[in-house]
């Protein structure tokens, strides 16, 4: 059915393939991105292939004419029939020649496609004697074509050439684009198929119409690779202009920051105090929403915000008593003078800022100008806030560095006077946020707080900087060598320990200030010391594979150390692995709140070459193995949803409860024994969520209001307007504290109009009035509780 249907308008489909086909062949002719030779084959392979067809067509219309014209046409297009078939593949040669030796990158044509030269050639010639020998095929007396018996002859020259034409592209592919080589592999095959296909067909001409065809679709696919060339060339363009501007960046950046720690090494105690200041104001600029490229500006202007330092001498920078007023007035110069420097460099304006402004108040008591207020400059404003922490977190000649907790509360005091309240209030938000105490001066644990071997006299006379322990296995090797005249009594110890700067203390007033706490000490020998931890298990087996070697630094032998420390909740694991021995500790915390740190010490030794790895995946519930029973705050009687305890910053919550007008929340709050800072307490989120939990998939927070009067706007969708009261009642934070550690009854109400959220509480003294105003509309809208180191129980749910 399919082939009458064909047979009935094959000359119409073929006159539009030889209109489709010769098109083709004009565009080809005014296409100027492709080789010249390349093109040229092209533009002969598809002025042939229209010729075929056209020929073909022409010997159906006019075979079986007796009239003069017929006798000629049926002549001259079975002869061009013949002949182009062989001229299509000669040019499809020279065509996959050319891309052999330019795209392929061969230095000389294969000897295959030679060979398919000669072949062609002789084809042609062939073709050309057949016409007076009548080789091919010959015409009968009513003008009609006959096949000659050598026709098959016709048949095998131009499939032969396809195949071998075929045999170069399987074997050079690789060399060439798939866009290129694959049309051409079609091209040979396509008409060896059609040839099949036409066995059961005769009288359609399907072999000429799929090389005409195929001619059209190796032209598509020319078109294809060279837009594909001109994309790929763009994209090379713009990846090296964007790869310029990523090396003047980084060139510029380098510059900066060697310039940043010029300054920094002008004084010994503030190393890396520009790059650390750059990084908060980076963090406080990214809370507040500022784009990208602000963000960036803000960076660079933060690490240079102290560049005028450079002309205050040396001795009032370095100088560790009181400043006499001449000095500080000198030292009061240098935003003026750094002003002086980066003001010159117009391509960045930006830069000055921070160097001039950042030693402004908002209250305008600051210097150089006592701008106040909005007046000051937005990017001078978050610096400020950025340089103070830094400042405070850090350990100066006269001091050591002040505790995070202390830090934070510093800020609020400085909210509005010192600091633009929005930023202070983000740099809040961020050490809440700081569970690892990320944001410090840090000296690498892996070099023992900046020097390359801790050397133990006394037992405990040196002890290393804390190294953290989480959930994330940490990974601690280490050499260990006793010292020569005190062989017997040498050893090393682990000290496991908890404060607020990570860092261990014998001082009493130090450790009173820093909240010290000391769970107890493990011996490499496997000897425990039990000192705040609930209790210390040991299990003692035999190393494999591992040998006393020569000490770096001495005659005597080194041992080298393997620890592998982890903790999940109240429990901690620490393997220790050398000497020919593997000790496991498990250590029973007396809680999950605190935080632990392991301290390198020991007695007569020297460790060195300590290096930290921490994995990247935490482990779970039941990797450690429990020695004492879990603590917890709340087996108590359940409300109307199950009870909370969070040891730590929002480690846990309540699902979410969903918001109705007029709706009650009230429970009983009862601070942890670890708890001693002001936001030690309960939160209440405004939050949705697809599934009702805070931090699932899809959460979107729109208000965190702390019982303490503080909030965080969390989303750009909403707005919060918080009220905050501390009436007769509000004893001071200390007393507050203290009643929270006791427990307190909470109530918490809400009021929803639309999109609009009402959230009103009051405890003692502390009135908080928080609206909350979300733009757009909003799936279902949760209150959830969570908080900072405190159990919540007996929670009630009461609806209008």
């Amino acid at each position: 059915m399919i082939f009458d249907l064909l047979r009935k308008y094959q000359l119409d489909i073929m006159l539009v393939l030889v209109g489709i086909c010769g098109i083709t062949a004009f565009f080809v002719s005014i296409t100027g991105s492709l080789p010249k030779k390349r093109k040229r084959a092209l533009m002969l392979v598809e002025s042939y292939a229209t010729i075929l067809l056209a020929s073909d067509r022409l010997a159906y219309i006019y075979r079986g004419d007796t009239s003069l014209i017929g006798y000629w046409m049926v002549r001259i297009s079975n002869f061009l029939v013949y002949f182009m078939t062989l001229s299509v593949v000669h040019a499809i040669n020279m065509y996959t020649t050319d891309l052999m030796m330019n795209e392929g990158g061969l230095k000389k044509p294969p000897f295959r496609l030679r060979v398919c030269e000669v072949l062609a050639v002789f084809g042609e010639l062939l073709v050309i004697i057949s016409q007076f020998t009548g080789l091919y095929y010959t015409f009968d007396e009513t003008n009609h074509y006959m096949r000659s018996p050598a026709y098959i002859l016709s048949y095998i020259i131009p499939y032969t050439l396809m195949l071998i034409q075929l045999s170069v592209l399987f074997q050079y592919r690789k060399k060439l684009r798939r866009l290129v080589c694959y049309p051409l592999m079609l091209f040979a095959v396509m008409p060896i198929l059609a040839s099949i296909v036409q066995l059961f067909a005769y009288g359609i001409s399907f072999i000429n119409m799929s090389i005409v065809g195929m001619a059209v679709v190796m032209y598509v696919f020319v078109v294809i690779n060279m837009n594909a060339t001109v994309w790929r060339s763009h994209r090379l363009e713009v990846e090296y202009l964007k790869e310029q501007r990523k090396s003047m960046h980084k060139l510029f950046e380098q510059t900066a920051t060697a310039l940043a720690s010029a300054i920094d090494a002008k004084d010994q105690y503030t190393h890396g105090h520009s790059s650390r200041v750059a990084e908060y104001s980076r963090r406080i600029a990214e809370m507040k929403g500022k784009s990208e490229e602000e963000c960036e500006e803000i960076f660079f202007s933060a690490l240079l915000h102290d560049v005028g330092k450079i002309g205050v001498p040396d001795y009032i920078i370095n100088k560790d008593g009181k400043l006499t007023d001449e000095e500080y007035q000198a030292i009061k110069q240098h935003p003026e003078i750094g002003y002086g420097i980066l003001s010159s460099i117009s391509e960045y304006p930006y830069l000055s800022i921070a160097a001039h402004y950042h030693h402004e108040r908002y209250d305008g008591k600051g210097y150089p100008t006592g701008l106040k207020g909005e007046d000051i400059p937005e990017l001078a404003r978050i610096v400020a806030v950025a340089d103070a922490y830094d400042a405070m977190t850090s350990k100066r000649s006269y001091r050591d560095s002040i505790p995070q907790s202390k830090v934070r509360e510093e800020i609020i005091k400085g909210s509005g006077t010192q600091f633009d309240p929005e930023f202070a209030n983000i740099m809040q938000h961020l050490i809440d946020l700081d569970t690892e105490y990320e944001l410090r001066e840090r000296g690498d644990a892996g070099k023992l707080g900046g020097r390359n071997v801790l050397a133990v006299g006394e037992y405990r006379s040196e002890i290393s900087a804390g190294i953290y322990i989480t959930a994330n296995k940490v990974r601690i090797s280490l050499k260990y060598a006793p010292e020569e005249d005190a062989l017997d009594e040498s050893k090393a110890a682990l000290l496991l320990f908890d404060s607020n700067d990570g860092r261990a203390y014998s001082d009493e007033r130090k450790r009173k200030e820093l909240h010290y706490f000391e769970y107890g000490e493990i011996f490499f020998d496997g000897k425990t010391v039990v000192a705040g931890a609930r209790d210390m298990k040991t299990e003692i087996g035999q190393e494999e594979g591992r040998s006393a070697k020569k000490s770096i630094f001495s005659k005597s032998n080194y041992t080298e150390y393997i620890i592998e420390a982890v903790r999940f909740k109240d429990h901690a694991l620490i393997r220790i692995e050398g000497g020919k021995r593997v000790l496991q500790v498990t250590v029973a915390l007396p809680d999950s709140s605190r935080f632990l740190f392991l301290g390198l010490t020991g007695q007569y030794c020297r460790l060195s070459d300590v290096k930290t790895e921490e994995s990247e995946e935490a482990v779970g519930e039941g990797y450690i193995k429990r020695i004492a029973e879990e603590i917890s705050y709340i087996n108590v009687p359940v409300g109307d949803i199950p009870n909370v305890q969070i040891d730590g910053y929002r480690t846990e919550a309540t699902e979410g409860i969903p918001i109705t007008d007029g709706m009650k929340i009230s429970f009983h709050s009862m601070s942890l024994p670890t708890a001693n800072l002001i936001w030690h307490c309960p939160f209440i989120c405004i939050f949705t969520s697809p599934d009702k939990k805070m931090g699932g998939e899809g959460f979107r927070e729109y208000a965190l209001i702390r019982l303490d009067g503080e909030y965080w706007e969390s989303d750009d969708a909403a707005r919060n307007e918080n009220y905050v009261n501390r009436s007769e009642e509000f004893k001071g934070w200390e007393a507050w504290k203290k009643t929270n550690r006791g427990g307190i009854d909470v109530a918490v109400s809400f009021k929803r109009k639309g999109n609009a959220v009402t959230t009103v509480t009051e405890n003692q003294g502390i009135y908080i009035k928080n609206t909350t105003i979300i733009d757009g509309d909003t799936d279902e809208l949760y209150v959830g509780l969570t908080g900072d180191q405190c159990a919540l129980t007996d929670i009630r749910i009461t609806s209008a």
